[in-house]
């Protein structure tokens, strides 16, 4: 593939990525730190990541995505603009509520946005890894991370300040428009089709995907990676909140530079992993998670000055962004062309089970044991993932080159 044609696709990744992640990082960065302002309990925070099931029931209808599609358009670029489209229509119907009045309705819609851009998810991936050599992984992978992390910025740290200024009405139909703008670079795109080998989705698919050698403990692994760092950053907000941040210095810290952080971690990973090798690149990256959540637990004993805050932010962005940019390599390498989106979305709902799913009870344990003892409990969660990745990925014999 030539400089050119990779730089392109290169491109619409990142837009892709960040479009989707906008409305993600609106509700899960900006939103838990406006509830805390209003009173909200930690439990309740932590519980409304419930709503993100459809990000890990989406492996329910991915072989529906993976069959249907308009061909005139392209199977999987129809889904993409539908979905975005809907996400726009979501997003303005959301900026008329009144967050406190209408809260329940509210947590409809960001249900309806969590499906909408769940199933975008399902669509982009499988796009991803139609149009990515294996070689290209590596770097297409940190791509996608840092597209998300500048998604994280515009959509939490950006927009925590405009809601700041400009209030609630004005943001979110500020959002809605970037998700109909980022829809220009993917009209003319030109899809490669990978022709299906049945007429029906084939949910048989993903039973197949399970019986695979060493699947089930990469689907174990999938959960625990991320698990550690999810709880621990789900509660890293509140407690800012508790210490005093306002809003704008809370969106700075973890929306703005922790974020930016993030994208050159994604990116120095993507041209990482090939000399690592997967399996190492997995262990380093998370080392660097371990110690990174073990520094969640200095604000809890009195280091609460903003230089080290920025450090704990930091390190955390830096060392997520990097362990996802791996992980998310090897689950694109354990995807097959013809059931793409099937395979990978699958994969992905094993990592959302740990990274929103479990994770969304954090607060419930941090009501009960502190902040302090969450965080113990996260670091030990972070250790023994690394553990068993250094100890059973030989053993799954999960078939990766540069294993």
């Amino acid at each position: 593939m030539s400089c050119k044609p990779k730089l392109v696709k290169f491109g619409l990744l990142a837009t892709l990525y960040i479009s989707q992640f906008l409305p993600i990082a609106f509700f899960f960065q900006a939103l838990p730190v406006f509830l805390r302002q209003q009173g909200v309990s930690l439990e309740a925070i932590g519980l409304t990541n419930l709503v993100a099931l459809p990000w890990m029931l989406k492996f329910l209808w991915s072989p529906l995505v993976d069959r249907y599609g308009w061909t005139k358009w392209g199977h999987y670029k129809s889904w993409i603009l539908a979905m975005q489209s809907l996400l726009a229509v979501t997003l303005s119907v959301c900026a008329m509520l009144n967050v406190q009045a209408n809260f329940s309705l509210l947590l409809v819609c960001l249900l309806l946005v969590c499906l909408w851009a769940a199933t975008q998810d399902i669509a982009t991936d499988a796009l991803a890894i139609g149009f990515l050599d294996e070689s290209d992984r590596g770097i297409g992978n940190g791509i996608q991370n840092a597209g998300g992390y500048l998604g994280f910025i515009l959509g939490g740290g950006g927009m925590l300040i405009l809601l700041n200024r400009w209030g609630w009405k004005a943001s979110l139909l500020m959002l809605a428009a970037l998700m109909l703008l980022a829809l220009i670079p993917v009209v003319p795109h030109k899809e490669r089709i990978i022709p299906a080998k049945t007429d029906h989705p084939s949910f048989k698919a993903l039973v197949n995907f399970c019986r695979r050698p060493g699947m089930c403990l990469w689907l174990l692994i999938l959960v625990l990676y991320p698990l550690g760092d999810s709880m621990a950053n789900a509660m890293f907000k509140p407690l800012l909140v508790d210490i005093g941040l306002s809003l704008e210095e809370i969106g700075w810290l973890l929306g703005v530079v922790s974020a930016g952080i993030g994208i050159l971690g994604a990116l120095a990973a993507g041209f990482l992993i090939n000399p690592l090798g997967r399996k190492r690149s997995l262990i380093v990256f998370g080392v660097m998670q371990t110690i990174a959540v073990t520094a969640y637990i200095l604000p809890t004993v009195g280091v609460t000055n903003l230089p080290a805050l920025y450090l704990v932010g930091i390190s955390s962005a830096l060392s997520h962004s990097m362990a996802n940019t791996a992980l998310f390599t090897v689950m694109m390498d354990e995807s097959n062309l013809e059931t793409a989106g099937t395979d990978y979305t699958l994969q992905t709902a094993a990592y959302i089970i740990g990274h929103m799913g479990i994770s969304a009870f954090s607060g419930l344990i941090a009501g009960a044991v502190g902040y302090a003892g969450l965080f113990v409990i996260c670091t030990g969660i972070c250790l023994l993932s690394v553990l068993i990745i250094s100890r059973f990925f030989y053993e799954s014999r999960i078939a990766t080159t540069n294993v």
